[in-house]
């Protein structure tokens, strides 16, 4: 069975995609980019701004579904320079302190709407 996970909290999808897809105990996040549900744009700010901004995307994402960070079992970091990755990585590593989920972060050409950051995640029941 599939549940299509929808949080007010949360940017809507840009595209043909859900924010996240829950199948058999196990939640998967749609890459959240640092977009401000409020103003409908990106948060000001360079990557550490924009890093927090995603993960409290995901965070919304998180609850809306019955998870929480500590669910989180694998998150992948897209950067758009990857000199920015100890920045992102300072962020990121206040929400997993202890039992960190697996996780893969590189660069890529370019994100959508020109983010500075996009993270996808995979949580467990």
């Amino acid at each position: 069975m599939k549940r299509i996970i929808n949080s007010e909290k949360a940017p809507k999808a840009i595209g043909p995609y859900s924010q996240a897809v829950e199948t058999n105990g196990t939640l998967y996040i749609s890459g959240q980019l640092p977009v401000d549900v409020t103003t409908g744009k990106f948060i000001e700010g360079g990557i550490k701004e924009q890093t927090e901004q995603a993960m409290k995307n995901i965070g919304y994402i998180l609850e809306e579904a019955g998870y929480s960070y500590k669910d989180v079992v694998k998150s992948t970091c897209l950067l758009s320079d990857i000199s920015n990755f100890a920045a992102m990585n300072e962020v990121y590593g206040e929400y997993y302190k202890v039992d960190c989920p697996a996780r893969a972060a590189f660069a890529v050409t370019d994100l959508p709407l020109g983010a500075l950051v996009e993270i996808e995640t995979i949580a467990v029941k």
